[in-house]
């Protein structure tokens, strides 16, 4: 095969729609890596910036999670315990992040809440990759179909036209 060939045939690869756990996991993945470059910053702005944007990350993960993708695996795995038990972990994220709007980097309450944020998500992100997404992944879910409509909502709410 020509590296013409192997461009082309990638370029088809990244076109297709995600699969629904593989666009989630990357987001798990994101969120984790601007929690590492949190705790290694020493700029106030920065960290900041950085907050203010693992919020919003957090803020459209769980809101496509909570509209699209936990609506369709309850149903498909009819689920009475995973599914109600993200959600929960869901509104204890929110309230974190609705105190963590009106703190600064530096201030030991603030700092505190960013820590308590970042271990409560790894816990949650750990409880989905471990036990959702594997049943998930066995289902008779469309995943790619999942995973193209999950995307869509998201470019959605990053991009103002829907409502957060």
């Amino acid at each position: 095969m020509t590296s013409t060939a192997k461009k082309t045939s990638h370029q088809s690869e990244s076109t297709r729609p995600q699969e629904a756990t593989k666009l989630l996991r990357a987001d798990h993945k994101l969120v984790n890596t601007l929690f590492l470059q949190y705790e290694s910053s020493r700029s106030k702005e920065k960290k900041k910036a950085l907050i203010e944007q693992i919020c919003q990350e957090l803020i459209v993960h769980a809101q496509i999670e909570e509209e699209i993708f936990y609506p369709k695996v309850q149903t498909a795995l009819n689920d009475t315990e995973l599914v109600p038990e993200a959600r929960v972990e869901h509104e204890t994220l929110k309230h974190l992040i609705a105190q963590l709007e009106d703190g600064e980097p530096g201030d030991e309450e603030f700092e505190a809440k960013v820590k308590v944020l970042s271990e409560y998500v790894k816990h949650h992100v750990r409880e989905e990759q471990k036990e959702i997404f594997p049943k998930v992944q066995n289902s008779k879910l469309d995943l790619e179909e999942l995973g193209a409509e999950l995307a869509q909502r998201k470019e959605e709410l990053k991009d103002g036209s829907g409502n957060i």
